[in-house]
């Protein structure tokens, strides 16, 4: 399917932008399905602008009536999953039924959103005789959230509803390779009755970038993409004294001992793994092997089988990424790792298309090498294999890894189990789970470099990065019994 040419959505309206343009391909079938403008940081001023003016406005509704339009924006989600799931299949490569639960998450976010007025209460308390303090949570001003590729419908919703329903308005920056979730998503939110100017979104690439994190008009930047980026994104940011919360990348570990049931363990591993062909920061990418698990191994390259590229498995983003995974399993293998399950080895003519940029599952395994596995991020479907002589070398293993998303143990034993939920260094923690991601409304966020800033993403903790508390101390009359402090 062909979209029309992308542009900005800036004060309630589509904003035509007479910059550069770059192709948007879909990786299907590698077509060009749309183009995209390579904004410069007049258009982000203009969206602050916009921003700005909705500002007084938006903010001074009760939470109440905020919500209210995200409830009806919920239910305009909810009559367009199909529609929706479609975009996401054409730009991001997702299968029907990924791009689906993509739309299903999203609709759970912005429930979570509707909800802060019953969150978001503030507390009060008589502190002394006839004083009265009170907190509420009041909004930033204008906002920004960067988003990646990889979910371009649902990782907005783990910023915009939170943001708006707290009173703020927000300059949004989707990812140049997938922007044509974020034009359904201005359209459903003005049709919900969203005012002009409290959502915005403006196209490009690094420029924007640089743009939203040195705009002394934006108090706050939310960020989800690479460790290298986030890292840059959160300095810059900050230098210009906004908060951020930057989300890097991930090399998650798995720790599997031999008591781990067969058939859980390897199904569960093997989604985890080639869900989204591994384009997600909560994939599964080691397995630290404790003992022989050599069963659920075997019995895991087994189920990867049944992962077949085009058809129960998408494709990867862009031809550069597809080449740059297979660069890394011809160094593993040149290192002396075996490949079990070699995915390169995937032919597109099993596929309905002949020309996406198709990679199979791969599996690595680095016990018999005398090299030491890279502890780089690969972002695919390729899943690595080193081995641990006990549980607590295992979580050493495991805390020398420099990122922190998420960390799996797949045992029977609930003393281990507790034990790697403890011990383990990440923020989101699976016990025969391969992508523990938290449901609202606990939240998402990782730990050491998976994580740059205070609090998380979503759910409750979001609510503190997204706002400001406002104290009220308060006393009406003189008291004629005082203590101190009246």
């Amino acid at each position: 399917m062909n979209y029309q040419d992308i542009q900005n959505f800036i004060n309630g309206e589509f904003v035509s932008c007479a910059n550069q343009r770059i192709n948007v391909d879909s990786p299907l079938n590698g077509e060009v399905i749309s183009t995209v403008p390579l904004s410069t940081f007049s258009d982000v001023d203009s969206a602050v602008i916009a921003a700005k003016n909705a500002f007084p406005g938006w903010s001074g509704m009760t939470s109440k009536m905020r919500s209210q339009i995200l409830y009806t924006y919920r239910q305009i989600l909810e009559q367009n999953v199909d529609l929706l799931a479609a975009i996401i299949h054409d730009e991001n490569g997702k299968t029907m039924d990924e791009a689906i639960a993509e739309v299903r998450k999203s609709i759970e976010l912005t429930e979570f959103a509707c909800s802060i007025p019953q969150i978001a209460t503030g507390e009060v308390l008589e502190v002394s005789i006839g004083v009265e303090c009170r907190t509420e949570y009041a909004p930033l001003g204008v906002v920004a959230c960067i988003n990646p590729f990889n979910f371009p419908h649902m990782v907005p919703h783990w910023t915009v509803p939170n943001a708006i329903a707290l009173g703020n308005c927000i300059v949004m920056k989707p990812s140049e390779l997938t922007p044509i979730s974020s034009v359904k998503m201005a359209e459903m939110l003005k049709q919900a009755g969203l005012p002009d100017g409290v959502f915005n979104v403006v196209n490009g690439a690094k420029e924007v970038v640089e743009a939203i994190c040195d705009h002394p008009g934006i108090k706050a930047v939310s960020f989800v993409g690479s460790t290298p980026v986030a890292q840059i994104v959160y300095r810059r940011a900050t230098a210009n004294l906004k908060r951020c919360l930057a989300l890097g990348g991930a090399k998650n570990h798995l720790i599997v001992l031999p008591d781990a049931n067969l058939e859980l363990s390897a199904s569960d591993i093997a989604a985890s793994m080639c869900g989204s062909a591994g384009q997600r920061c909560m994939a599964a990418s080691v397995m630290i092997a404790v003992g022989n698990v050599n069963p659920v191994i075997e019995k895991l390259c087994t189920e990867v089988s049944k992962f077949i590229p085009g058809a129960k498995m998408p494709p990867i983003i862009s031809r550069k990424s597809r080449e740059n995974l297979i660069a890394y399993i011809n160094d593993a293998e040149k290192k002396g790792a075996e490949l079990l399950v070699d995915g390169r080895k995937f032919s597109n003519d099993e596929t309905a298309s002949s020309t996406g940029y198709y990679l199979g599952p791969t599996i690595i395994d680095w016990r018999n090498s005398s090299s030491k596995m890279p502890d780089s991020e690969v972002f695919g479907p390729v899943f690595e294999i080193i081995a641990a002589k006990s549980v607590e070398e295992a979580i050493s293993i495991q805390h020398e890894s420099p990122f922190g998303n998420a960390a799996s143990a797949f045992t029977q034993n609930g003393a281990i189990a507790k034990m790697v939920a403890q011990q383990a260094s990440a923020g989101m923690i699976g016990i025969n789970i391969g992508v523990p991601v938290p449901r609202e409304p606990f939240s998402f966020g990782g730990w050491n470099s998976s994580k740059f800033g205070a609090g998380d993403i979503t759910g409750k903790s979001s609510l503190g990065f997204w706002s400001q508390l406002k104290k009220v101390t308060s006393k009406w009359a003189k008291q004629e019994i005082t203590d101190w402090m009246s």
